[in-house]
């Protein structure tokens, strides 16, 4: 009687274990009927299995819940000057939302996004003007990642959203030069893009006029951060954004969205921060947590 009672309420303890697992997986949706269904753009040179396990990896269960598009080299050069020969397999799930919502960058596959973070793409769509959306990028084989920008520009283009040739072409230039620092010595793409977004919030506090204030922003962020760049470096990050000083871009109109990447990286980095021994103590606690179930069932039988 007493192992049956014991048997029960190990049963019931993994049951409700495995309810929390399983449960936001089968949480349902619903399309906004005042906003549109999502899109789905799929990298053009992806296979047809390809395509139906990036499905999948973006929970898109039924093509009749989201508008599907293909992303092309030839949409690389219509929206960001790109080259039109490029092979695309990097792709997205676009879901806008309420204004006020801010940007959700979701990357679902990590492990195949090799250069470009989350962080990256907030950045770089704030750049471009995209707001209030939900975006989860996944890829089938492992790819840098900027593919997924066309993509994105193209589903809000699709979508009647007029996004500013320039401010599109600046953009994927931002996402560029944020890769190409995240693979210097010593920098880290969480302090790349920490970097990119205070710069961008003393943008929008100071108004700069002219590039010599442009420059002197970049110098003082990159102070402020202890980040040490070669002089060419430097230049390219001045270049940058004195474009986006000519652009008039108003990054004031989402402070909020700033502050909430600000907050975000803030946190990844206090993550990363943790030392190995945490780590190893989360790994001692599962293997003795599994050691432990199964001298529990060893006990009964």
């Amino acid at each position: 009687m007493k192992k049956t009672i014991k048997i029960s309420m190990m049963m019931v303890l993994i049951f409700t274990f495995l309810i929390g697992i399983v449960t936001p997986t089968l949480a349902s949706t619903s399309i906004n009927e005042k906003l549109g269904v999502p899109i789905l753009v799929l990298g053009a040179n992806l296979s047809d299995a390809q395509k139906e396990e990036v499905r999948k990896q973006l929970n898109v269960k039924d093509d009749d819940t989201v508008e599907e598009y293909t992303i092309t080299g030839e949409d690389a050069a219509t929206y960001i000057n790109g080259n039109p020969d490029a092979r695309m397999f990097s792709s997205a799930k676009i879901v806008r939302e309420e204004e006020g919502a801010g940007l959700t960058i979701n990357i679902e596959t990590p492990k195949k996004i090799t250069e470009v973070t989350s962080e990256m793409y907030a950045n770089a769509l704030l750049t471009a003007g995209v707001e209030n959306a939900t975006v989860d990028v996944a890829s089938p084989v492992k790819v840098s990642g900027h593919s997924a920008l066309t993509g994105i520009y193209k589903a809000y283009d699709v979508q009647g959203v007029e996004l500013d040739q320039e401010r599109m072409e600046v953009a994927n230039e931002e996402l560029s030069v944020a890769t190409d620092l995240a693979k210097k010595d010593g920098l880290s793409q969480e302090k790349v893009s920490e970097l990119l977004t205070e710069i961008k919030k003393d943008i929008a506090e100071q108004n700069p006029a002219t590039k010599e204030e442009v420059q002197k922003i970049v110098e003082d962020q990159l102070a402020n951060l202890n980040i040490s760049l070669s002089e060419a470096d430097r230049q390219m990050l001045i270049d940058l954004f004195n474009k986006m000083r000519d652009l008039n871009i108003n990054f004031d109109q989402v402070k909020n969205q700033l502050d909430d990447l600000t907050n975000t990286i803030k946190d990844k980095v206090d993550e990363l921060g943790l030392d190995e021994g945490f780590w190893k103590k989360v790994a001692n606690f599962f293997t003795g947590f599994f050691q432990a179930l199964a001298d529990f069932f060893k006990g009964l039988f």
